[in-house]
């Protein structure tokens, strides 16, 4: 009963001292990824869905100029950033993988991707990755999964990335939604997340990452994700608005805050920001309807118009902001 017991512990990767304190353990992430490379922009990214607690932050890892990794199954964490350091000192992603594996007593229990900011990929599936698990790797991507339902799994990924349109991160959230369809993980759904950073660095980490969003824990992850997607593409309408008022450019803070609008229109602060500018462009009777929406809705909004005023943010004379606030 004792050698069942520790076999037990070290499949799950928790060794045990005589005294019974744990002293060492990989994660248990299994689960479906993908790693892609835009041939047309150059973007780089990586997407994963696991019925696992944060899978996000132990499984894609990625780097703008550099590449992006998927460790998985019984999980080597340090696969993610030493793979990247490996592809950034020169070796390809076949050479990198071999050293990852090399130095792995556990080798056999992991699966892992690796690409470069070319798109040269290399994959690895250990024998003792439960089944069903496998891999497809070509130019520009790799599809991978383990503990999955069905053998089709990662094959519907590699159909749906390749037949999806638009940009990379749509693209690799299709590849999600194309594995659960398919059955996904045959213990269900829980966690999901979306990484994508610039094909080339610019030198500023905080713009070379473009997308980093993560369900740590949801009964429908994709979905999830894919509505977060969504709404990241929304404030990037938000984001380009703010930008254009900084220069001035009531037209296009227009045009940028009524697009996301548009794509949210019970968002408040959406709707908000396209009073605003409409009233800073004499359209004063179009953004009433907007600010008494708003107001109607959360009073706080009400209480913040006036002080836009000094810092030349809303620019209405005091008859106009006394039409705004009735």
């Amino acid at each position: 009963m004792r050698k069942y017991v520790l076999a037990l512990i070290v499949v799950a990767g928790l060794w045990q001292s005589a005294a019974g304190q744990a002293i060492y353990r990989d994660p248990l992430a299994h689960t479906y990824s993908i790693v892609a490379v835009d041939s047309l922009t150059g973007e780089i990214g990586a997407a994963v869905q696991s019925h696992w607690f944060s899978v996000g932050s132990i499984v894609i890892w990625a780097e703008a100029g550099v590449g992006a990794v998927a460790t998985q199954s019984f999980v080597n964490v340090s696969f993610g950033p030493r793979g990247l350091e490996l592809l950034k000192s020169g070796a390809s992603p076949q050479e990198a993988l071999q050293i990852l594996l090399a130095g792995d007593e556990g080798r056999e229990f992991r699966q892992a991707a690796l690409i470069d900011a070319q798109g040269n990929t290399a994959a690895y599936t250990g024998k003792t990755c439960i089944p069903e698990a496998g891999h497809i790797n070509r130019k520009y991507y790799s599809v991978q999964a383990n503990l999955m339902l069905k053998e089709t799994v990662w094959p519907a990924m590699e159909k749906a990335f390749r037949a999806a349109q638009g940009p990379l991160a749509e693209r690799l959230v299709a590849a999600l939604e194309a594995a659960q369809a398919e059955g996904g993980d045959i213990r269900g759904k829980q966690s999901a997340a979306l990484l994508l950073v610039r094909g080339r660095s610019g030198g500023k980490t905080w713009e070379d990452r473009l997308i980093d969003l993560r369900v740590e824990d949801h009964p429908e992850a994709v979905q999830e994700i894919k509505r977060l997607l969504r709404v990241h593409r929304a404030y990037e309408h938000m984001n380009a608005g703010d930008l254009a008022v900084e220069k001035n450019d009531e037209t296009g803070a227009l045009r940028e805050y009524r697009a996301a609008m548009e794509m949210f229109p019970d968002n408040l602060e959406m709707k908000y920001w396209t009073a605003v500018s409409l009233a800073n462009m004499n359209r004063l009777e179009e953004a009433l309807p907007l600010f008494k929406t708003v107001f109607q809705k959360d009073a706080n909004w009400k209480i913040l118009t006036p002080r836009l005023i000094p810092i030349n943010l809303l620019k209405v004379s005091e008859d106009q902001l006394k039409r705004i606030m009735e």
